[in-house]
């Protein structure tokens, strides 16, 4: 009888013991480290009559470069995402931002927003396109409200039930006050919608804010925008080509549940051929673990 008692005490421990183990396995399997990888560029995709290059040529090139990137945040890609379409990896996701509301102006174009992802399939990505408000620009300045300028709101939802958020925006242009309280205005659009929908989860903002280093004005803007939401400049301290102007912008905050360890941050030379520069804005990159 005791000797029952103790074999059965043995298998209780045995299975005790197995699955202890598997929780284990299974708890480092959920908490194991994701890395991946963002594109942030202005595509300089405005209809042909209005620029000197040949972007039927350029697009297919920047949608093969997005092959090497787990998300592309790309901005103004107005008149030529059949051609940018065509240099896609066939099983990338491209998600086009807002287009307008023809009635309201037939001749404008949409957001020029569109994001690329080349994820693994048990990501789930998840998003909102929102339209400024403001504009500045009928005929003067950058013309900026022939666009209907906004912002992309991503959720992706890993494999594990942790979320974080990324925005994909392109503001107003030019150096007037005008422009420059419509920017503001841009800003607390994004801080809102953003207060709505975010709690403690990590985030990302990044594309062309047209904020330029140069201007002082520029810059409060910038800094009070990260105060607001607690962000912070993965370019801080870093480097581009002079040639550049900086109005380009990856932003990020740690979450609860998702903390970004960035691995590098820079700006991606292949997008300069020997063609010369596929935009006329650099290509950023970030590189993250979490």
């Amino acid at each position: 009888m005791k000797t029952k008692i103790n074999l059965k005490i043995m298998k209780f421990k045995i299975l005790l013991i197995n699955v202890i183990i598997l929780s284990m396995n299974l708890a480092t399997k959920e908490k194991q480290s994701e890395s991946f990888n963002i594109l942030v560029y202005n595509t300089h995709g405005l209809p042909e009559i209005f620029i000197s290059d040949n972007p039927k040529m350029r697009f297919p090139v920047i949608g093969s470069k997005t092959r090497n990137y787990s998300i592309s945040l790309l901005q103004e890609d107005y008149a030529h995402h059949e051609e940018l379409s065509s240099g896609l990896a066939q099983s990338s996701k491209a998600i086009r931002g807002g287009l307008g509301t023809r009635l309201s102006c037939p001749v404008c174009t949409g957001s020029g927003l569109t994001s690329v992802f080349n994820l693994p399939e048990d990501w789930l990505v998840e998003i909102e396109n929102e339209t400024y408000q403001t504009c500045s620009g009928w005929f003067v300045g950058a013309n900026d409200c022939f666009a209907f300028k906004g912002f992309q709101i991503i959720k992706i939802t890993l494999p594990d039930d942790r979320k974080f958020f990324i925005v994909n925006t392109h503001m107003d242009a030019g150096r007037r006050d005008s422009d420059r309280s419509v920017r503001a205005e841009q800003l607390e659009h994004i801080i809102t919608s953003l207060n709505k929908l975010i709690t403690n989860e990590a985030l990302i903002v990044a594309g062309d804010l047209n904020l330029s280093s140069k201007s002082a004005e520029d810059m409060k803007l910038l800094d009070n925008f990260k105060d607001e939401l607690g962000l912070n400049d993965a370019f801080e301290g870093i480097t581009i080509d002079k040639k550049w102007s900086i109005l380009d912008y990856i932003l990020y905050k740690q979450g609860d549940e998702v903390e970004f360890k960035i691995d590098a941050v820079g700006e991606d030379s292949s997008f300069v051929t020997e063609e010369g520069a596929l935009s006329d804005h650099p290509a950023l990159f970030i590189e993250l673990s979490i």
